[in-house]
């Protein structure tokens, strides 16, 4: 009989030690990425002179939601596991969470480790943790995998589609379903063990633990699946609706359609890329997809670069702030 992993203290110190490391990399490609970025301030600061100030305030209004939005997916799950812990503490994992998503992409798995420690550390049950995670990523993929969809079959219907456009969300659509399907086989695994070799390997083994601890009374409710499911929901549109007043801000008139398909596919593309805070191809595409549904070139990139610019420096600077504590409390 195999000795239970939790009670490996070389395996605890393992643990430990993957996970500063994974949270020192995650900082320096922020930084990185902050540094590669800084020469945006001024245009920023071009950008906000010439934007109208209510719309301007409106937008930061809707990126404010964002956060909201994902801390109630979570407050659902808890809520749920008889474990509520304050609204105001989960928003500030939102935006730690947010920041991480955006400094190390990677599908849109880099703030998962964050969550569940971030979670644990506030006395939630680590089971419970992870049941948040995985709940809150079938919802997140769930939402995402609908709207590209409605977004392919609003362009089709514009004759405005292109068979790029159409593999590119194919291909999402196949990550979208491989990624949830991935980590609930894992929470299947995790309960008889992966192969020897694999189960050695620190991080596998701290995915294992946690994946089979997640409750299945959480994880197979639909009602719970469908709540957060329409928090994600609202992520995704209010980044569109944050484009579409930038659009208004800048005395540009356009549909919220436009922009809403403008941002799914940016954001199809920074998901399937793994380039640190989507340095380039988010403000490429969107440009190009705005440009093609009828937005001026100028406008269309000038509304693209004061969206970035909020959805990027907004949680950027109070997650590199709010990073400084969970950097201790990994040490």
């Amino acid at each position: 009989m195999s000795i239970p992993l939790a009670g490996r203290p070389e395996q605890s110190t393992a643990r430990h030690g993957w996970r500063r490391w994974f949270l020192g990399v995650l900082t320096a490609a922020a930084l990185l990425g902050a540094v590669l970025h800084f020469g945006e301030v001024e245009n920023f600061a071009r950008l906000v002179d010439r934007a109208q100030p209510l719309w301007l305030a409106l937008a930061i209004l809707f990126q404010l939601t964002t956060y909201v939005s994902v801390a109630g997916g979570w407050e659902f799950v808890l809520h749920d596991a008889a474990s509520p812990r304050p609204f105001a503490k989960l928003v500030r994992i939102a935006v730690t969470k947010l920041f991480a998503d955006q400094a190390v992409p990677s599908a849109g798995m880099g703030g998962n480790v964050l969550l569940v420690d971030q979670l644990t550390a506030l006395g939630v049950e680590r089971g419970t943790a992870v049941a948040a995670l995985l709940v809150s990523m079938i919802g997140f993929y769930a939402a995402y995998a609908f709207l590209a969809v409605i977004m392919l079959v609003m362009l089709w219907s514009q004759n405005e589609a292109t068979p790029l456009m159409a593999l590119l969300v194919m291909i999402f659509l196949l990550v979208a379903l491989a990624i949830p399907l991935i980590a609930l086989w894992l929470r299947r695994r995790g309960r008889s063990g992966l192969y020897p070799r694999f189960e050695r390997i620190a991080f596998v083994q701290t995915l294992l633990e946690a994946v089979a601890q997640a409750p299945s009374s959480l994880i197979a409710n639909r009602g719970l699946l469908a709540r957060v499911t329409i928090c994600n929901s609202l992520v995704f549109l209010a980044d569109a609706a944050t484009l579409f007043v930038c659009l208004l801000a800048l005395d540009q008139s356009a549909a919220f359609t436009t922009a809403f398909v403008a941002l799914t596919m940016a954001s199809i593309v920074v998901t399937l890329g793994p380039i640190p805070l989507g340095l380039g191809t988010f403000e490429a595409t969107s440009t190009a997809t705005l440009h093609l549904l009828g937005v001026p070139v100028e406008a269309a990139f000038a509304a693209t670069m004061l969206l970035r610019l909020l959805t990027l420096w907004l949680p950027l600077l109070p997650g590199l702030y709010l990073m400084r504590y969970v950097l201790r409390g990994a040490s």
